[in-house]
C-alpha cells in the first residue's frame, strides 16, 4: 500500500496518481468513509447484475440481427383484443407504468424513513410491493398467453425459434428479481412499522441504531429492477 509523503513541515500530503487510489482504497479511510458496508455492498452488487442484463441483451440483439428467419412483431405478439379493439402492446404499457409508478412510491417511503415517519414509510414501501406483485402477475398472464399460443424456449410458431428463447431467458430473469425486491420489501415494512430499525432490535436485516438506510438501501435495487425494466421494454418490446 502506498504511503502518504512528508512535506518539509511535516504535514502529511495525500498520495497522488495510480499509488493515491491505491492507498485510498485499500485503506478504506477516504473512499468509504462515511459509507455503511451494506450500500457499497448493494452498488457491487448492481455493478455485476449490470453486467448480466448487459449481456443478456446484447446477446438478444445479435440474435435478433443475425436470424435468417422473420422475427415476430412485437406489436402483433403481445397485442390483447379488449371490447372487440385489438390494441398492441397495452398489457406492456400498463406494466410499465405500474413499475415506473412504483419507483416514486419507493422514493417518498426513503424520504419519510429519513424523517423518521416510519408509518408512512412502511405504507409506502408495502404500496411499492403491491405494484411489484401487480406487475410479476401481469407477466405470469403474459407468459401464460404465449405458452398457449404455443411459444417455447426451443420453439416459436410465429417465426424465428429464438423468440421464445431469448424472451423467457430475459423476461424471467427480471421477474425473478422483481419477486425477489417484493418479498424484502414486505420483510423490511414490517420491521419499519414494528421500530426495530428505530431500537436495533437484533433480527435480519436490521441496520445500526436509529438508521433507516436499510430502506435506502432497498430503494437502490428497486430503482436499479426499474431502470433495466426501462431496456428491456425499448429493446424487447419497442424494436
Amino acid at each position: 500500500m502506498a504511503q502518504d509523503a512528508m512535506t518539509n513541515s511535516g504535514a502529511l500530503v495525500p498520495a497522488e496518481g495510480l499509488q493515491g487510489i491505491v492507498a485510498d482504497w485499500s485503506s478504506d479511510q477516504r473512499a468509504f468513509k462515511k459509507v455503511p458496508w451494506g450500500k457499497a455492498m448493494m452498488w457491487i452488487f448492481l455493478l455485476s447484475d449490470t453486467f448480466i442484463f448487459t449481456c443478456f441483451l446484447t446477446s438478444y440483439m445479435t440474435v435478433r440481427m443475425s436470424t435468417t428467419v422473420p422475427w415476430p412483431n412485437p406489436s402483433e405478439v403481445f397485442a390483447l383484443t379488449i371490447a372487440g379493439h385489438h390494441i398492441p402492446l397495452i398489457l406492456i404499457a400498463i406494466m410499465t407504468f405500474i413499475l415506473i409508478s412504483s419507483s416514486g412510491t419507493m422514493a417518498m417511503a426513503v424520504k419519510f424513513g429519513y424523517q423518521k415517519d416510519r408509518v408512512k414509510c412502511a405504507v409506502l414501501m408495502l404500496v411499492t410491493a403491491a405494484f411489484g406483485a401487480t406487475f410479476v402477475g401481469m407477466q405470469a398472464f403474459e407468459w401464460t398467453k404465449l405458452i398457449m399460443e404455443g411459444v417455447r424456449p426451443w420453439g416459436n410458431p410465429m417465426g424465428a425459434a429464438q423468440f421464445g428463447s431469448s424472451f423467457f431467458m430475459i423476461t424471467g430473469f427480471h421477474g425473478t428479481h422483481v419477486s425477489i425486491g417484493v418479498i424484502f420489501l414486505l420483510i423490511i415494512a414490517a420491521k419499519v412499522l414494528r421500530g426495530d430499525l428505530d431500537h436495533a432490535r437484533p433480527g435480519f436485516m436490521t441496520g445500526r441504531k436509529g438508521s433507516y438506510e436499510m430502506v435506502e438501501i432497498m430503494g437502490l435495487y428497486w430503482h436499479f429492477v426499474d431502470l433495466v425494466w426501462v431496456f428491456i421494454f425499448a429493446l424487447f418490446y419497442l424494436w
